[in-house]
């Protein structure tokens, strides 16, 4: 089966490089499809879930592997696609007490801070990211 080149990165860190046989992108419009031969396009990016499909022997199970994004673009184009999220994160290294304590420690900040204070809008953000982290982890 053909294949794709995948980078995928956040500001501060490359986190996954290498090939696909698909993916599945969380767009600013909802989920969407990129597979080999796909027309060039440049796609804006939303809150949710990238889903990497690995390449894999014909005997064996398909992989994947899952990215929590918040924001950014993918740069796509027959061979390949270039993933810049603002935010991101594997699924598999979410641990989600740590999550939970970030987001009660940043409620705690937002919470002291007066309602006209343009800070809250940053704390907001936070905890909207927390509680995306912890939506693919756990059922609360």
């Amino acid at each position: 089966m053909a294949e794709l080149t995948c980078q995928f990165v956040r500001p501060d860190k490359l986190l996954y490089e290498g090939t696909v046989e698909s993916l599945i992108l969380a767009s600013s419009d909802g989920e969407y499809g990129v597979w080999p031969g796909h027309a060039p396009e440049i796609i804006a990016l939303g809150d949710g879930v990238v889903r990497l499909h690995m390449p894999h022997p014909e005997n064996e199970e398909e992989s994947m592997t899952k990215i929590v994004i918040s924001g950014g673009y993918a740069e796509i184009d027959p061979t390949g696609v270039i993933i810049l999220a603002d935010h991101a994160r594997r699924v598999d290294d979410i641990d989600a007490d740590v999550v939970r304590e970030t987001r009660d420690d940043v409620i705690d900040q937002m919470l002291s801070l007066p309602e006209d204070d343009n800070r809250r809008a940053y704390y907001e953000k936070k905890i909207d990211w927390c509680n995306l982290l912890l939506k693919q982890v756990v059922e609360e």
